[in-house]
């Protein structure tokens, strides 16, 4: 049943681009992400490339440019801000500096799983921060899975925050993911990802904290030797397309692409779970020793990080989600029809 009414959207939505104007102009949307393509993430991205091209027919195209071939996260973030390029895929993390809002992600155990997790973007709350965007140029569009970020590291495994203690750990360009490694006891070390490998060649850090697939994509694993899951944060990527683009294209345009994003997303999160279990099983078969050391003593060790939210954006967004798991209501988000 599902299969037929999405066939029969898609058919429709198509039949009303055809309406839209030339078919012999092609509107193609650049779309930058730091991801290699061997990355669920990168597969998600070519899934919506692939659904918008045959929705169009032909009339929109998405070009993908992966590994920072456009930059880094934050240069990519701010060339759509710029109008220069159409669509990036970027952690929330770096978000942070743009919509202060996404630094919610990055609060150190935020969330109590990964379900809570999708309780919040699947509702008022992840809407509510895709749009948060829109006054800076950057129109959200869609949440991918990240998973949980554990720390790796190459000469010992951290099995509570004191191991961390001397150690220059790899952290993206946050605020947040900042305090969070200094408020465990670490050095935090901000460094783009495309950089890391060489970084931890030439020990200018001691390790760095990511999800299983990105560990075993990157090959950070192949100088990391330990992995332990303390699976301190839950951040998602974020697609986002900039407002100077946007406002260009037609409603049919926005819906196409919209629910391209939506499905692409629906399909990224079913890829992730078995990629994650694979992910693991290959990283131990590779001699990386996985851990899962107490949660509770990293836990503690970010109170006070977070006491220092109070009165603040990001206070409010704590309680937000907190209710979530206090058996209040749990409103979902509803899609706008597809259909403009």
């Amino acid at each position: 049943m599902k299969s037929s009414i999405r066939l029969i959207l898609l058919t429709f939505l198509a039949l009303q681009f055809i309406g839209c104007g030339d078919r012999t102009r092609v509107r193609v949307l650049k779309l930058g992400h730091s991801l290699p393509t061997s990355h669920p993430v990168h597969k998600a991205l070519e899934n919506m490339a692939l659904q918008v091209r045959q929705v169009s027919q032909g009339g929109l195209r998405i070009d993908i440019y992966p590994n920072e071939q456009l930059g880094s996260e934050r240069e990519m973030i701010e060339q759509v801000q710029l109008g220069s390029l159409q669509i990036v895929k970027t952690s929330a993390s770096p978000l942070e500096g743009f919509i202060p809002e996404m630094a919610l992600f990055t609060v150190p155990y935020a969330f109590q799983d990964q379900a809570h997790l999708w309780e919040a973007l699947d509702g008022e709350i992840g809407e509510d921060l895709l749009e948060a965007g829109t006054k800076k140029g950057l129109v959200g569009l869609c949440y991918y899975d990240a998973g949980s970020r554990s720390f790796y590291t190459k000469d010992k495994p951290i099995t509570t925050p004191a191991d961390l203690a001397g150690l220059k750990i790899r952290v993206q360009n946050s605020r947040t993911a900042i305090e969070m490694v200094e408020a465990m006891g670490g050095s935090p070390t901000p460094i783009a990802f495309g950089e890391l490998y060489t970084s931890l060649e030439q020990g200018v850090v001691d390790g760095a904290e990511n999800n299983p697939p990105s560990l075993l994509t990157s090959r950070h694993y192949e100088l990391c030797k330990f992995y332990s899951l303390d699976e301190h944060s839950s951040v998602p990527d974020v697609v986002l397309i900039s407002e100077e683009a946007w406002s260009r294209l037609t409603q049919t345009q926005q819906a196409v692409i919209k629910k391209a994003a939506n499905d692409s997303a629906e399909f990224q999160r079913e890829l992730w779970i078995k990629e994650t279990q694979r992910a693991l099983d290959e990283l131990t078969a590779a001699g990386v020793e996985i851990s899962r050391p107490d949660k509770k003593p990293f836990q503690a060790s970010v109170t006070e990080l977070h006491k220092s939210y109070q009165g603040t954006v990001i206070e409010e967004l704590l309680i937000r989600v907190k209710k979530l798991r206090d058996g209040s209501p749990k409103p979902k988000r509803v899609l706008p029809s597809p259909i403009p």
